[in-house]
C-alpha cells in the first residue's frame, strides 16, 4: 500500500524544536457535576499549556475524536479520573512533530491512537495481549503517559491525560506505541471510530468469540461498540442476530444494520420471548452497555454450552449475581473482553480495509458532528441514550 512508504527526512530538525505551545482543550475539573451538562458544564474550553513530545513520543494535531460511553462514565463520576484531565480517547489525526527514537512514524501520517499504549515487554504484552499491558493499565489508572509522567498544564499546574490520548484538544502529545497508521483517504470522522468503537465492538465478536458462521448471536445494548458487535456478527455469517437495547430508534437502526431479531427490554417477559425465538438462547450474548442488568440478562439468554462475552466497562462496584449450578452443570462460560481484544496495530488496518470494502459501513454509525461549543450537550445526548456516535471535529 502506497500510503504505507514515507520519508523520515527532516524529521531531526522537526523534533529539535523544544517550545511548549498553547492548544485549545476540553478539560474535565469536576467529576459528577448534575445533569444537564449544558447548564452544569462539567468540560471547561480552556488554553493550555502542552510541552512538546519526548523520546518515543508523537504529537498530533486532532481532526476528530470521538464520543463514548467510557468518557461519560469519567465524567459522572461512574468511573472517577484525576483531575483536571483533559478527555476523551478515540481520534484521529496528523502527525506534526515526532520527538526521539520515533523510527515508524513521521511528518504527515495520518494516524489512529488506541487507549493502551502497550509497552511491549511486560508479560501480557510478550503474550500477544496488548490490550493487557500492565504499564499501560498503571498509567492509564494515574492519567499519565505510559512513562508516567504529564506533558499538559495551565498557570503551574499539572493536567492529566485520559487514557494516554487527551483527544478533545487541538493537538495531542502521544506515545508511538499508541499509534496506527492509516490510509489517508479514510476520513477523519470515520478514522476516530477505529480507535475505540469498532476494536472494542467488532474485536469483541472475531477475536474473542470467532463467532462461525451459523452460530446465533445477541447483543445486549446498541451503543457505539454494541452496533460496531452487530455488524461484525452480521459480516462474519452469524446465522441468527438479535438486538436488544431500552431505546425503540437503537433497534430500528439494528434491523436496518441485519439484526434478525430485535427487543426491548421494558417490555414484560423479555427473557422469556428471546428464549423462545433462539429455541432456548444463543451461542455468544454480547453485553456491552456497561450496567449489571444488561450483563445479567445476557448471561441469560445465552445457551446450554454458550459463552457470555462482556465488553461493556461499568464503574468498579457494578455486580451481578450468577448461578453456581448453572455454570458449571450447562458449562457455561463468561469472558471478559477488552479493546476487542485485539493487537492494534494489526487489526486496525484490518478493520479499515473490510469498511473500505464495505464489510464494515461504519461511516453509517456516525451522529452529529460538534465543536468545541456544543460538546457539553452532546454529553447529554450520549446519557440519554438515543443518539448514535457523535463526534467533535477539530
Amino acid at each position: 500500500k502506497p500510503w504505507l512508504s514515507h520519508s523520515l527526512k527532516n524529521t531531526k530538525a522537526l523534533t529539535e524544536q523544544k517550545t511548549t505551545m498553547k492548544v485549545k482543550a476540553a478539560v474535565l475539573r469536576e467529576c459528577g457535576k448534575p445533569l444537564p451538562y449544558v447548564n452544569s458544564l462539567p468540560l471547561s474550553i480552556e488554553e493550555v499549556e502542552l510541552d512538546p513530545p519526548q523520546s518515543g513520543e508523537v504529537l498530533v494535531q486532532i481532526k476528530a475524536a470521538g464520543l463514548c460511553h467510557s468518557d461519560l462514565v469519567a465524567i459522572n463520576g461512574e468511573r472517577a479520573k484525576p483531575v483536571p484531565m483533559v478527555i476523551g480517547h478515540e481520534a484521529s489525526g496528523i502527525v506534526s512533530k515526532v520527538g526521539p527514537d520515533v523510527d515508524d512514524l513521521a511528518v504527515g501520517d495520518h494516524v489512529v491512537p488506541v487507549y493502551v499504549a502497550n509497552c511491549g515487554r511486560c508479560d501480557m504484552c510478550q503474550e500477544g495481549r496488548p490490550a493487557l499491558c500492565q504499564p499501560a493499565t498503571i498509567a492509564n489508572k494515574a492519567g499519565t503517559l505510559i512513562d508516567g509522567t504529564t506533558r499538559l498544564h495551565s498557570d503551574g499546574q499539572i493536567i492529566f491525560h485520559h487514557s494516554g490520548v487527551a483527544a478533545f484538544s487541538e493537538y495531542a502529545v502521544i506515545s508511538q506505541n499508541a499509534l496506527v497508521r492509516i490510509d489517508p483517504e479514510i476520513p477523519f470522522e470515520v478514522a476516530a471510530l477505529f480507535g475505540c468503537a469498532v476494536v472494542t465492538g467488532v474485536g469483541s465478536v472475531v477475536n474473542t468469540a470467532k463467532v462461525k458462521p451459523g452460530q446465533s448471536v445477541a447483543i445486549v445494548g446498541l451503543g457505539g461498540v454494541g452496533l460496531n458487535a452487530l455488524l461484525a456478527a452480521v459480516m462474519s455469517g452469524a446465522g441468527q442476530v438479535v438486538a436488544v437495547d431500552a431505546k425503540e430508534k437503537k433497534l430500528k437502526i439494528a434491523s436496518q444494520f441485519g439484526a434478525h431479531d430485535t427487543f426491548n427490554t421494558n417490555i414484560e417477559n423479555c427473557v422469556e420471548e428471546i428464549l423462545a425465538v433462539t429455541d432456548g438462547g444463543v451461542h455468544f450474548a454480547f453485553e456491552t452497555a456497561g450496567v449489571s442488568p444488561a450483563l445479567d440478562l445476557a448471561y441469560k439468554i445465552t445457551r446450554r454450552g454458550g459463552t457470555t462475552i462482556v465488553a461493556g466497562m461499568p464503574g468498579p462496584d457494578a455486580s451481578i449475581m450468577l448461578s453456581h449450578l448453572s455454570l458449571s452443570a450447562e458449562e457455561r462460560t463468561i469472558k471478559g473482553s477488552y479493546m476487542g481484544s485485539c493487537v492494534p496495530i494489526r487489526d486496525i488496518p484490518r478493520y479499515i480495509g473490510l469498511y473500505q470494502k464495505d464489510c464494515l459501513p461504519i461511516d453509517k454509525l456516525l451522529g452529529d458532528r460538534v465543536g468545541f461549543d456544543g460538546l457539553n450537550e452532546a454529553f447529554d445526548r450520549l446519557d440519554s441514550g438515543e443518539s448514535l456516535r457523535q463526534v467533535l471535529i477539530l
